[in-house]
């Protein structure tokens, strides 16, 4: 599902990412661990296209992503990736229905098949009584279910997540970890996943250890 070749990137005279090399197929839960400043969100952002990296090639889905111009690579990312952030991200004006339809709009997908599929993914999620609550109005873990509900509407193949936990509580953080291995089982997405947390390095099927811009492993 992805292969990354030979990636290189440096800001000013610091390189940060060295030669990084390996492939993760279809369907796997991998997370990407290692101390702050090893290199574990500039990967991943140049993994998930928003970032370009110096040197090297990404390839997604069998797409060479060195082949696309800046709109062709806006295009994929939308049909293409999803992503969870730590820090949700949502958008504070709309409801938790609006907020989870977005990607999909963007997509110029039917509206109302839209808003059905942002409905199911809410309710399967345990948020069918929360479709019309404000981000301000929802917890943090309701937040992050409903970030994570975005990430799928457009049937991602990938979905790449930062430190999706790192803001929960022990109770919600088990939850969505549980989470990821539940859509994984139920959609097939594949799921890259930076993270400090050791559980969630222990459950998943495959660990990339980075330091100092390199892979340990």
């Amino acid at each position: 599902m992805i292969t990354a070749k030979n990636i290189k990137k440096s800001f000013g005279k610091i390189e940060v990412l060295k030669n990084i090399n390996f492939t993760i197929p279809k369907g796997q839960i991998v997370t990407i661990v290692g101390a702050s400043g090893a290199g574990k969100t500039t990967l991943l952002q140049i993994l998930g296209t928003l970032l370009k990296a110096d040197q090297g090639e990404i390839i997604i889905d069998n797409q060479n992503l060195s082949n696309l111009n800046a709109n062709e690579t806006a295009r994929f990312r939308n049909r293409k990736i999803g992503f969870v952030f730590q820090f949700h991200n949502l958008l504070p004006e709309f409801s938790a229905l609006e907020n989870v339809v977005i990607p999909a709009l963007i997509s110029k997908k039917d509206k109302r098949e839209s808003y059905k599929e942002a409905e199911r993914l809410l309710e399967y999620l345990n948020l069918s009584s929360r479709l019309h609550h404000q981000p301000s109005e929802l917890s943090g873990g309701e937040q992050q279910r409903v970030a994570v509900a975005r990430a799928l509407i457009n049937k991602p193949s990938v979905v790449f997540a930062d430190e999706p936990s790192g803001n929960l509580d022990t109770a919600n953080k088990k939850e969505l970890h549980e989470l990821f291995f539940s859509l994984r089982d139920e959609f097939k997405q594949t799921f890259v996943i930076v993270t400090h947390d050791k559980e969630l390095a222990n459950l998943s099927d495959r660990t990339i250890q980075m330091k100092d811009g390199q892979l340990v492993n």
